[in-house]
């Protein structure tokens, strides 16, 4: 009797469950014997050398390793393709640090800067409109006509009477010699009442009445104010003796405090306005007439004179003005007054490349309106600069050993290393450097020519002014000219050597 052995359900469940797990076990231990390709990000992150941190607030202090500033700051890491990234003539910055720094980009324009100097300045009185009231002669005053310092009269207004006893007997004697009839005499006769001190209207007054006059009306001369008054009934005066000093009141002078910094953008005859809190709304115009030669040590200004009509006596002596001095606006190129950093030697903008890099540039800046700048030389129109958070990025330059875009143009180099054992040798001095432009404006502090390229010394197309000390170069050159010239670059700026006009014009 034969039997089949029959395994029981239970049992082959066990045995499969074994084996599945005995080839997970290893299939997992051949994966884990073959080596692992890295990622994407897990290679990126490797690539990114940290050459060292520092602290955003103070860059130039480095540490070996994160953690918190002696400051109190966040630890800031600096990789080593940060300062390669963007090649020698710049560098480079994450995107993100950029959103942080709050960096904004703006565009330098070719624009018209309206140049003008706001001050400000008090009413005083017209000093060149000034009147003496003196005596021909010496007498007794008998009466006066209730006079005061302050007082505004008008020209001819009567100050006092003299009484003159020596004019007396010297009528007298003139009166017996009209009646003789003697030409010659007559005329001998007026002469010596002239030398008296009476008026040819005085000795007309005695032809017409036949009677000896010797009491004096004393009168004003001019029309204003009565400064000053030393006349009083009863009193002896002496032949030119001061009775009252007058001004006048028709115009009145308006002297502005101009900063020292601002006094080479004032000249004589400059068109000026005034307001004042006295008349809101109203405008006051006028004309400077002078610029006083000496500056006032304490507050470091210059003062400058602007004449006023006085039409009815409405500005007094004393009165607080406002005063804009304009003048013509001209053509330059301009950034934002905010992007510009001065740093007591020289000024820089942060340039921002194409391509996310940034670069320090030397500029040379002139006047300043408003919220706007204008850049006399090392920048173009049309290069972006960085107009906030321009500071931390220049932080990051130095720390990137980038330096600045020289004045001239071309391409700035790296800073030379630490270990270099030889010393650079200098460039020698370039000579002239020749191109053609057109004359935008003719001043006093030279002339601004919007010239071509200058491969010689690498400049792009600008607009610049150039240093004229030979003003017969000008002579017959006038603004809209187009010209071919050569300058140098000595250390006062660059300045002009020759100059032609071109022909065809």
């Amino acid at each position: 009797m034969s039997s089949e052995f029959r395994p029981a359900p239970r049992a082959v469940l066990v045995a499969g469950a074994i084996a599945i797990i005995a080839a997970a076990g290893g299939y997992g231990l051949a994966q884990l014997q073959k080596p692992r390709s890295p990622s994407a990000a897990e290679t990126g992150a490797a690539a990114r050398r940290i050459l060292y941190w520092y602290d955003p607030m103070v860059p130039q202090q480095h540490f070996p390793a994160p953690g918190k500033s002696p400051m109190g700051m966040d630890m800031v890491p600096k990789y080593a393709d940060e300062a390669a990234g963007a090649g020698a003539a710049g560098f480079k910055i994450e995107p993100a640090r950029v959103a942080n720094l709050g960096v904004r980009i703006a565009t330098a324009t070719q624009g018209e800067l309206a140049s003008g100097v706001t001050a400000t300045g008090t009413i005083d009185f017209n000093l060149r409109d000034v009147a003496n009231v003196q005596p021909r002669t010496a007498g007794f005053v008998q009466r006066v006509y209730a006079r005061a310092p302050g007082d505004i009269i008008a020209a001819g207004a009567p100050l006092a009477d003299l009484l003159v006893p020596e004019w007396g007997g010297a009528q007298a004697e003139y009166l017996a010699v009209r009646r003789t009839g003697d030409a010659a005499l007559i005329r001998a006769a007026q002469q010596r009442l002239q030398l008296l001190g009476m008026s040819p209207g005085l000795i007309r007054q005695i032809d017409q009445s036949g009677r000896a006059q010797n009491v004096v009306t004393v009168t004003a001369p001019i029309g204003g104010v009565i400064k000053t008054l030393n006349v009083r009934s009863g009193m002896s005066v002496s032949a030119g003796e001061t009775l009252a000093e007058i001004s006048g009141l028709g115009t009145v002078w308006l002297n502005a405090a101009v900063p020292e910094a601002m006094a080479g953008q004032v000249r004589p005859g400059q068109p000026v306005t005034a307001t004042l809190a006295a008349y809101p709304g109203e405008t006051f115009s006028g004309r400077v007439t002078a610029i006083l030669p000496q500056a006032q040590v304490e507050s470091r200004t210059l003062q400058v004179r602007v004449e006023l009509p006085n039409r009815g006596y409405r500005l007094k002596p004393g009165m607080f003005a406002n005063v804009q001095l304009t003048a013509a606006a001209r053509p330059a190129v301009l950034a934002p007054t905010e992007a510009i950093i001065r740093t007591g030697k020289r000024s820089l903008v942060m340039l921002a490349l194409p391509g996310g890099g940034y670069q320090p540039a030397e500029v040379q800046t002139g006047q300043s309106a408003g919220d706007l700048t204008e850049i006399l030389a090392g920048l173009s129109e049309g290069e972006r600069i960085v107009a906030s958070g321009q500071f931390l990025i220049d932080s990051e330059a130095s720390l990137a050993g980038v330096q600045a875009r020289p004045v001239g143009g071309g391409m700035a180099m790296p800073a030379p290393s630490p270990a270099a054992s030889k010393p650079a040798v200098p460039n020698p001095a370039p000579g002239l450097a020749e191109t053609s432009g057109h004359v935008e404006s003719i001043g006093a502090d030279g002339v601004t020519i919007s010239h071509q390229p200058v491969p010689a010394i690498g400049w792009p197309a600008m607009t610049m002014t150039f240093r004229v000390e030979q003003p017969a170069l000008l002579r017959g050159v006038k603004t809209g000219d187009r010209v071919r010239f050569a300058f140098d670059q000595p250390a006062a700026g660059p300045t002009l050597r020759r100059l032609s006009k071109e022909a065809g014009q």
